[in-house]
């Protein structure tokens, strides 16, 4: 995978405002207030910072956490996992391989066989639907 290093001043340009705040200040949507949260067409989650595709339609489930909810990412070196102690708790941030845009928080409470719930911030990604 490429990795893209731009300057701050080219993410800026790159990104909208809420964009920019989730991608490269790991900032944090409200929950149900994602566009993407109640996606249910066919298609692949593009990281909104890049275009690299993070997941697909086929591992998005409806976690009633507020957030879209993926199983399993589309390829798993798509996604870097790394510890997050902010905000008093400890758990796993993810985020893109290719650009490092905080994406989200990976949880062991999902469903199917990893078991895993990878929670990500609608901003961070730009839904393509598949063509008919």
């Amino acid at each position: 995978m490429t990795k893209q290093k731009l300057t701050d001043a080219e993410w800026r340009a790159r990104l909208s405002s809420e964009e920019y705040r989730i991608l490269r200040e790991a900032g944090t949507e409200p929950p149900f207030s994602g566009a993407l949260n109640v996606e249910k067409r066919d298609g692949k989650y593009h990281c909104a910072g890049c275009g690299v595709v993070l997941f697909t339609s086929d591992s998005k489930y409806d976690s009633g956490s507020g957030w879209p909810s993926f199983t399993d990412p589309a390829e798993n070196e798509a996604i870097s996992e790394h510890r997050d102690e902010s905000h008093g708790m400890s758990r796993v941030e993810i985020r893109c391989s290719a650009c490092d845009g905080h994406l989200g928080h990976v949880f062991p409470d999902g469903p199917g066989p990893s078991g895993l719930r990878y929670c990500v911030n609608s901003a961070s990604l730009d839904f393509q639907p598949d063509e008919k």
